[in-house]
């Protein structure tokens, strides 16, 4: 009886750990990065970044990987990492300066923000494609310091 009562209780515990550690991605509206006409999907996905970039397919998925290095495949990963909110933004991914939450847009589904209204304006003029690589590109990226959140250690 004991041995059963702490199988169960093991059995919670891991169901309960497993499912706090893997928090769900919403996909909703979501497309896959290398065929923007279909929608993303959870069983075809990538490590990137720290984090997973998600697909229509499995093809798409190694296409993907063969090509994670073109800077403009590499934007789109980027960019649904912000947009699916697995990364943080620390700094405006124009200058590297101070974030001011005044400045929020979303741009192309994605919520980003930046230090003044003057980068906010440039952000919004470009558009397509040149607007997606002057926010997210692997140099703006890195200037906006984006990174997937530290999980808190549980006492």
């Amino acid at each position: 009886m004991k041995a059963r009562v702490l199988l169960s209780v093991a059995a919670i515990a891991v169901m309960v750990t497993a499912s706090v550690a893997a928090p769900k991605v919403s996909l909703k509206g979501v497309k896959c990065v290398m065929n923007p006409k279909m929608a993303a999907k959870a069983k075809a996905s990538v490590d990137f970044k720290g984090a997973k970039v998600y697909f229509c397919c499995g093809n798409c998925a190694k296409a993907f990987t063969a090509k994670q290095k073109d800077p403009k495949v590499a934007t789109k990963g980027n960019h649904q990492l912000v947009a699916t909110k697995q990364v943080k933004q620390a700094k405006c991914p124009l200058t590297g300066g101070k974030l001011n939450p005044a400045t929020k847009i979303k741009v192309q589904g994605a919520e980003l923000a930046f230090c003044c209204n003057m980068c906010k304006g440039k952000a919004n003029k470009a558009k397509g494609a040149d607007q997606l690589a002057l926010v997210f590109s692997d140099k703006a990226f890195k200037k906006a310091g984006f990174a997937v959140p530290k999980k808190k250690a549980k006492k």
